[in-house]
């Protein structure tokens, strides 16, 4: 099948990551697809390293004319199927051309703004239930919207010299407990929650050192590096900065915290699981659709330091079977829901179902989210 994808981030957060995935994994299996992105971006260094076929746009914000008439013309020139656009920026510089015969489907990981960005698509996936359900609340007919997750890639094998290079390069003692999160420095993730925590609880866990290993970097890098300082906990927290490959610390750790204060999916979690770590995470809207608390993984109330301390503190007392089944249980999740055979599978048969059915009239859908709004 002959596939689009596009998608005008700068990026490389879950999103990105995903596109990253997801396209290579339809060109392996045997799609015919062209990556559409901006030149010099994560996403285009990424996809070089595969065979993956690539054209760059500019994708600027607002309305990028050049960009919408040179999208159209490779839709013209390619003749896809499908045309899938990643985020507001891209789809709403995706606009086919009513002589071609592909669909639009919007991919969605967020509770994005619709007005103006989404009406004109064809149909719309939502990496989560709750997105659905969003997308169906704000007037998208729900014979249009479909649910499929997100997938990781099992993990790399890194060899005990590589591990043991990596920890020293932290300066972690060679016995500690390593605690993982990661993602960028901005206050909707909570880092600052996690560092709070870890200020409450006890330095060691049966004779060994509990550290924390912040894989990231933005703009909170400085106060939360206070904050750490602030509350006596500077020399066991390491700041590796910002990785496009983070795989590597997943080989080091023992837990993955995910303490933001809204997700909503959590692809770290999906991570975490892959790489067999127990994962403990905040009640986002993304963490409570993925973790059955105390199942596949533990759940904490949102912004509660004491409360976050508290479960990552009871984990690390816990015996090895307990430990076991929680991690187990995460594997089968992937294994289950978000294995990449089965999402490739399930766009494949997305793709085959929109591309049968009949074009969307962009007047009536604005009509349509135009009254209920009003």
């Amino acid at each position: 099948m002959n596939l689009i994808h596009v998608l005008g981030s700068r990026q490389y957060g879950g999103a990105d990551q995903f596109y990253v995935r997801l396209v290579n994994a339809l060109h392996e299996a045997g799609h015919h697809i062209v990556a559409v992105n901006r030149p010099g971006s994560p996403v285009a260094r990424a996809l070089d390293r595969t065979g993956v076929a690539q054209h760059r746009l500019p994708l600027a914000n607002q309305w990028d004319f050049v960009s919408v008439l040179r999208l159209r013309r490779l839709i013209a020139r390619e003749r896809p199927a499908v045309v899938q656009t990643y985020m507001g920026r891209a789809t709403r510089l995706t606009r086919v051309p009513r002589a071609s015969p592909a669909r639009h489907i919007a991919r969605l990981g967020g509770y994005y703004k619709l007005r103006g960005y989404y009406e004109h698509c064809d149909a719309w996936v939502g990496n989560t239930r709750g997105v659905c359900d969003y997308l169906v609340r704000e007037g998208m007919p729900a014979a249009r919207v479909f649910h499929i997750g997100n997938f990781v890639t099992g993990p790399r094998a890194f060899a005990e010299e590589e591990r043991d290079g990596l920890r020293q390069m932290l300066a972690l003692p060679e016995d500690a407990i390593v605690l993982l999160a990661l993602g960028r420095f901005i206050g909707v993730k909570g880092f600052d929650t996690l560092i709070l925590a870890l200020a409450a609880m006890r330095t060691e866990s049966h004779g060994r050192p509990v550290h924390l290993v912040l894989v990231g970097d933005g703009r909170l890098r400085e106060p939360l590096q206070a904050l750490a300082g602030e509350t006596g906990v500077a020399g066991r927290v390491h700041w590796p900065g910002w990785h496009d490959d983070p795989e590597p610390f997943f080989a080091i750790a023992d837990v993955l915290v995910c303490p933001s204060r809204h997700e909503t999916l959590g692809n770290v979690i999906l991570e975490g699981w892959s790489h067999a770590l127990p994962v403990v995470a905040t009640m986002t809207p993304g963490a409570c659709e993925l973790i059955t608390d105390e199942g596949n993984g533990l759940l904490v109330p949102v912004g509660d330091p004491e409360a976050l301390a508290f479960r990552i503190q009871a984990l690390l007392n816990a015996d090895d079977d307990s430990w076991r089944r929680l991690v187990d249980a995460g594997t089968l999740e992937i294994l289950r829901h978000h294995a990449p055979d089965a999402v490739v599978a399930a766009y494949t048969a997305l793709y085959e179902r929109v591309a049968a059915m009949p074009r969307r009239h962009a007047r009536i859908a604005r009509r349509l989210m135009s009254s209920r709004a009003g």
